[in-house]
């Protein structure tokens, strides 16, 4: 029997999942089994040109424990994921061979690497369907076309509000799935790179715990990956008096209800911009709307304007200069390992960059006060600092990492050249009684 492939990326869930019920409806109206797939890249796992691999353990913990949570759910509706190691040209065109699939279904990510494995899969000669689904509004609703999108945010956002856009509601998860294919265990043995087991997939072993101190506690159960994970601390979240206090915390180093703590989920897809958005107007609804509600819109705002930056720009947001005419940074690799281990001499950074190795997390502004020491104090090369960011982050996102760190550096769309964060100036402002320092510096 012929099936048709699903490959997850990073849409981890079941809800307001439309590629996936694209996938289904080809399957049921082919009668088609349908194979879901998880593909680990290798180059995960191999040491980035500054000398140290894209993916820590704090993010394997976080996502295999995210695939482990999928495959419960999907078990349980008579599935399962097939998660496969190995490049995705190679390996996923010799499982569409191994079932009789001619047509993959996935996510669209509009990143270079990732519009590369796409085009792979096309060059292997595979139909490849790919949907737009990690935005709260989606780019063909926006009231400019994308190669006209205002470069400055504020503008970007405020003819959105002037358009009174909304964001699509968010699709329930599927009560049915068509079968896998049944073919024979010896058959599945002989599929190059097949694991069965997601912490062997992504060497995430049971060692890893998270830090007593975090912010964000990944392997405790309200903190872990996965859908179920994500809705829960969303309605949890979502209970008076948090979102009202949104604004007045958002900016604090320490502490899990001052800020929303979403982005893990919406990193991995656990949970999607739109099912957040329903569940805040709801939560407006019953308590009323105010500052704190609003930024919270305003935050997702911005995450989808990192998004449509990548599909105004694409790769020249990963050049030396992004898309500034600034000249090609400058790197001092003993400074930024400096940086890296916590030992630049600056305490505020020097608590941030210790925290984020423990612990895989930081605040929205200690991420900003470090980059912005590594790129205006050190004059190292901000490329340096978002790989490392990519490394250890528990939460990182491809989008919004690429489009930070061209923001704080200069080389993005801000027109201000470069946000440099004063670091007396923040540790007055964010850690006046040196309680977050003597945690980390301790």
């Amino acid at each position: 029997m012929r099936s048709t492939l699903f490959w997850f990326r990073n849409d981890l869930r079941l809800h307001d999942q439309r590629a996936l019920q694209q996938a289904i409806a080809h399957a049921q109206a082919h009668e088609h089994d349908l194979l879901l797939v998880y593909v680990h890249e290798p180059t995960q796992d191999t040491p980035t040109a500054w000398g140290f691999r894209r993916m820590g353990a704090h993010r394997r913990r976080f996502v295999a424990d995210t695939l482990q949570d999928l495959n419960s759910s999907l078990q349980a509706l008579g599935q399962q994921i097939f998660m496969l190691q190995g490049p995705v040209a190679e390996v996923l065109p010799a499982c569409a061979r191994l079932v009789q699939a001619d047509t993959v279904f996935c996510e669209d990510i509009a990143a270079p690497e990732e519009e590369a494995q796409v085009q792979a899969l096309i060059n292997a000669g595979l139909t490849v369907k790919t949907l737009w689904q990690s935005s709260l509004i989606e780019p063909d609703a926006l009231p400019f076309a994308t190669a006209e999108m205002p470069q400055v945010f504020t503008e970007f956002r405020q003819r959105i509000e002037s358009a009174r856009l909304q964001p699509l509601a968010p699709l329930p998860a599927p009560t049915q799935l068509p079968a896998p294919p049944s073919e024979p265990s010896t058959t599945w043995a002989s599929l190059p790179g097949r694991i069965d087991n997601a912490c062997t997939l992504l060497q995430a072993g049971s060692e890893v715990d998270a830090h007593p101190r975090s912010n964000f506690p990944y392997t405790q159960a309200a903190c872990r990956g996965g859908e179920a994970s994500a809705l829960a601390h969303l309605h949890s979240y979502l209970t008076p008096p948090w979102p009202d206090r949104y604004k007045q915390t958002r900016n604090a180093l320490h502490g899990q209800h001052t800020s929303s703590h979403w982005s893990p989920w919406l990193a991995t897809g656990a949970v999607s911009a739109r099912r957040i958005w329903a569940e805040l107007q709801a939560y407006e609804q019953q308590h009323g709307s105010n500052d704190g509600t609003y930024w919270l819109w305003f935050e997702l705002l911005w995450r989808d304007n990192f998004r449509m930056l990548h599909l105004q720009h694409g790769p020249q947001l990963y050049a030396a200069r992004g898309l500034s005419n600034l000249p090609k940074p400058s790197h001092f690799p003993k400074d930024f390992q400096r940086w890296c281990s916590g030992q630049t001499g600056e305490p505020i950074v020097d608590a941030g960059m210790r925290e984020l190795a423990a612990t895989g997390f930081t605040s929205n502004r200690m991420r900003q006060i470090v980059a912005s020491f590594l790129v205006h104090d050190l004059s190292c090369d901000w490329r340096a600092g978002a790989a490392w960011f990519e490394s250890q982050l528990v939460d990182f996102d491809v989008y919004s990492n690429q489009g930070n760190w061209l923001y704080v550096s200069g080389r993005g769309t801000d027109p201000r050249v470069g946000r440099r964060f004063n670091p007396t100036k923040q540790t007055q402002d964010h850690d006046a009684q040196g309680r977050y320092r003597q945690v980390w510096l301790a």
